[in-house]
């Protein structure tokens, strides 16, 4: 397991899968991931393409680790706006009428055999 700071934003995949349905496969293998700098990989003892598991103080979530591209950044973790990132925000505004999207705390480990949730399956058990 490691600790690490999770930032939320867009990406380029979200800006190309608009023609796609937000409940086809292809948007959840687009969206359902996490960037990680390859040593927090290493450290992890996973390869890029691997399940991870998220848990943050507000949830936890499945997703695909993928190697970033922009390292190095060691214990910061990116994942692209989307229900699965939702589900590690909290709810809480701070008056600003927007939850906090970065600057996280987050923990990460394997999830090795553990399935990433489409989006009937998270709108089923958490909604």
């Amino acid at each position: 397991m490691i600790k690490v700071i999770l930032i939320t934003g867009r990406n380029l995949e979200q800006g190309t899968s608009k023609s796609i349905g937000k409940f086809s496969k292809e948007y959840m293998e687009k969206l359902a991931v996490c960037e990680l700098d390859p040593e927090d990989l290493k450290s992890l003892g996973i390869e890029a393409g691997q399940n991870i598991k998220i848990k943050t103080n507000y949830g936890e979530v499945i997703v695909k680790a993928i190697e970033s591209k922009q390292a190095p950044h060691k214990g910061i973790a990116f994942m692209p706006y989307s229900l699965w990132s939702n589900l590690l925000l909290g709810s809480s505004t701070n008056s600003s009428g927007m939850p906090t999207f970065k600057g996280i705390e987050a923990t990460i480990e394997s999830a090795k055999g553990e399935k990433i949730m489409d989006l009937n399956e998270i709108l089923e058990e958490k909604f």
